[in-house]
């Protein structure tokens, strides 16, 4: 009884947003434990979304692999709960993530939603080392491909899902600030994605309707920083409106790597909203 009471309490004193993140491919939520508890602790309400082209535990999902479009509509389900309840949303997104985020917003931020009478709704993107494309592009616009002579990173299987052909290729660049075997044990907890997820065409803009923050990870292997930097280029000449940029010297999941750093980002985002 009194662990419920103290529970209410910290839900009507929450000190901002509630946050939704929006993992990178192959990312199952538990990637990302450390920041969500990190964050809690603080008082907020955050969650991890298991987005539908992201498999599962036992493998890829069954009938057609979901495509970017139905990670949206996921998403913005959430997003729209929460609103309806009165809450603003601080969307967090992470790799992939980046592009459904985006996609999702279509009215469902703050100001659309005040103008409909309607309390709640997105109030900013905070991406993280995110894929963020121009409208009229996939996320595979900005994923690369691997130098040539290289092995592929990721390997499209005829069940229409990718997966991971070589843990040590996969640790040396998803997970490359970590000890080689420290990265494979990671690498072994990736499941399977839908490729078709990464070919669906942003057709919104979402980074032109709310605040964007972004953290980029200097030492990415996966996502180059140059990369980053030309997305958040793209994204203030496209919106009229300055990125709030922050860096951190991180590979591809600053998450496992520097979950300090990730918490120390998410709360003074956050606080811009409280």
């Amino acid at each position: 009884m009194i662990h419920d009471l103290c529970a209410g309490i910290l839900q009507v004193n929450m000190p901002g947003p509630s946050m939704l993140i929006v993992p990178a491919a192959s990312a199952l939520p538990l990637l990302y434990d450390t920041v969500v508890q990190g964050v809690a602790r603080r008082g907020y309400d955050i969650k991890v979304l298991h987005i539908p082209s992201l498999g599962l535990e036992t493998g890829a999902r069954a009938g057609e692999p979901p495509t970017m479009y139905d990670d949206a509509a996921f998403i913005a389900s959430h997003v729209a709960a929460l609103a309806d309840s009165g809450h603003d949303v601080l969307l967090i997104t992470h790799s992939y993530g980046g592009t459904p985020a985006t996609e999702s917003i279509r009215g469902l931020s703050k100001s659309e939603r005040l103008k409909q009478g309607k309390s709640g709704g997105v109030v900013g993107l905070a991406y993280m080392t995110s894929l963020v494309p121009e409208v009229g592009h996939p996320a595979s616009t900005s994923a690369g491909t691997a130098p040539k002579g290289q092995q592929p990173l990721m390997l499209v299987g005829e069940d229409g899902w990718f997966y991971y052909p070589s843990l040590t290729r996969t640790a040396e660049v998803v997970f490359s600030d970590l000890p080689l075997e420290e990265g494979k044990d990671w690498a072994r907890k990736l499941v399977k994605h839908s490729a078709a997820s990464f070919a669906s065409k942003l057709t919104y803009g979402g980074y032109n309707d709310v605040p964007v923050s972004y953290l980029v990870a200097a030492n990415d292997q996966s996502l180059s920083p140059a990369t980053q930097e030309f997305q958040i280029e793209m994204i203030e000449r496209v919106s009229g409106n300055k990125v709030d940029v922050s860096r951190i010297n991180a590979g591809h999941v600053p998450p496992i790597t520097h979950p300090q750093d990730v918490i120390d980002w998410i709360l003074r985002v956050a606080r811009k909203f409280a």
